[in-house]
């Protein structure tokens, strides 16, 4: 398209519900100030939705609603296609059929993207068309394009986050008031926190999506969500998140991506991070992403990780983006794996452990506790013993090590005589060792 001929872009939108509602919403009201932003006026031509007769957030302008989503997709005249209907099909086979027949596309979904985002970064380079995602991860938190755009220039070396609103909000509740974990889903679920079926968030498989999509990013290389480590949150008790607190500490579901050497490490996990760490204040839904890199040091991006008008904030953003490299002629930064690194197992990963173990209170059961971790060449930081006689109780925590041997080390107190249970394990990130 020529400087003078910016005719108007067209734009057609996939899924009308939390999020998708609130695009077609901002797409109207601000259609002025996004035409003066963009340089060249946007117009909604078609909403895809599965029912046109379902009750909608929004009122969509007559002769918009269609059910025929291949056929929008397919129209020579759309520009621009924003996917918000998740999940894999029909959604990877919309985009790509977008992207073949000549749109750009903003989406905002993570689990394709973490399973099989490479094809679409592929079939977007093929088609010289824009993929752009910021709003896959953290909501209306701008932390995509910093890690594509702004420190491309600088070498990240880990980006630790919390990246999943309903199990913060979740693990915030059982540290301020003592409840256990199926009290505080409870209260999320009737605050509309957490779905009525929580699993993909409670164990992890939102925030490893994520990990993965960060992970691709901040070091150049291909990682899927099958990738990720993943362990979630319902194991986590109330005594865990006492025992974090009597440290200083606080229990979070983190996702945390590291460059180790030649490889890439990415994992999802609770853990114990002290109260002085940035991450510790993020309370409810909210989420951060700490990054760090040789050059700029220490990042923090801290907002809104969900919901229907912060994630369409995060969407607009792109579409103003790719809208500006349309009437440009230019694609803005494509998929960068250059690096192809491989990805470490988790047994390799270097990581600390808390463990707290009921024991007998007779002598040499610390010297045959400490024994146990020495086997498996862990070192000890600290050890307190809390109570005595039937009630004693040692708390480890260990100096880094190969999470393998950590796990090992787990496994033989557990067969020790003298260790009634091992009642606690949890990892252990941030702060001095």
């Amino acid at each position: 398209m020529s400087e003078g001929d910016k005719r108007t872009l067209k734009v057609a939108v996939l899924g009308c519900g939390a999020v998708g509602s609130q695009v077609v919403r901002l797409l109207t009201e601000q259609r002025d100030d996004l035409a003066a932003r963009v340089g060249a006026p946007v117009e909604l031509v078609g909403v895809a939705v599965r029912r046109l007769d379902a009750p909608r957030e929004v009122e969509v302008a007559d002769g918009l609603l269609t059910t025929d989503a291949a056929g929008l997709v397919a129209r020579d005249d759309v520009d621009l296609v924003v996917e918000v209907i998740g999940g894999i099909e029909p959604a990877r086979s919309l985009i790509l059929s977008a992207l073949e027949n000549g749109a750009s596309v903003v989406t905002a979904n993570k689990a394709l993207l973490a399973e099989d985002g490479p094809t679409l970064f592929e079939a977007a380079a093929k088609a010289e068309r824009d993929l752009y995602y910021e709003a896959a991860v953290a909501g209306a938190i701008p932390i995509l394009r910093p890690l594509r755009e702004s420190l491309a220039g600088d070498k990240v070396t880990r980006v630790l986050g919390i990246v999943n609103g309903t199990t913060n909000f979740i693990l915030d509740k059982m540290d301020t008031s003592g409840a256990g974990f199926s009290e505080a889903l409870e209260e999320a679920q009737e605050l509309g926190y957490a779905e009525a079926d929580p699993t993909a968030d409670v164990e992890g498989f939102d925030a490893a999506a994520k990990a993965a999509i960060l992970a691709s990013l901040a070091f150049h290389s291909r990682v899927t969500a099958s990738d990720v480590y993943r362990e979630g949150i319902s194991e986590v008790t109330a005594a865990d998140v006492a025992s974090a607190r009597d440290m200083g500490s606080v229990v979070k579901l983190l996702a945390i991506c590291e460059l180790r050497g030649d490889q890439v490490a990415a994992r999802v996990h609770p853990a114990m991070i002290p109260r002085s760490h940035p991450l510790a204040s993020v309370r409810e839904a909210y989420n951060a992403v700490f990054v760090e890199s040789e050059a700029a040091g220490q990042l923090m991006f801290y907002g809104p990780g969900a919901g229907g008008a912060p994630t369409a904030s995060a969407v607009l953003g792109d579409l103003v983006t790719v809208a500006r490299n349309r009437l440009a002629e230019v694609r803005g930064a494509g998929e960068s794996a250059y690096a192809d690194r491989a990805v470490q197992p988790m047994g390799e990963t270097r990581t600390r452990y808390h463990v707290a173990i009921d024991v007998d209170d007779r002598a040499g059961v610390l010297a045959a506790v400490a024994n146990a971790f020495a086997d498996h060449d862990v070192s000890i930081q600290t050890v307190r013993q809390e109570g005595r006689g039937a009630d004693a109780q040692l708390v480890v925590v260990s100096h880094a090590a190969p999470d393998a041997a950590l796990s090992a080390t787990v496994q033989q107190l557990r067969n020790m005589d003298i260790v009634r249970e091992v009642t606690s394990v949890m990892r252990v990130e941030g702060g001095d060792e």
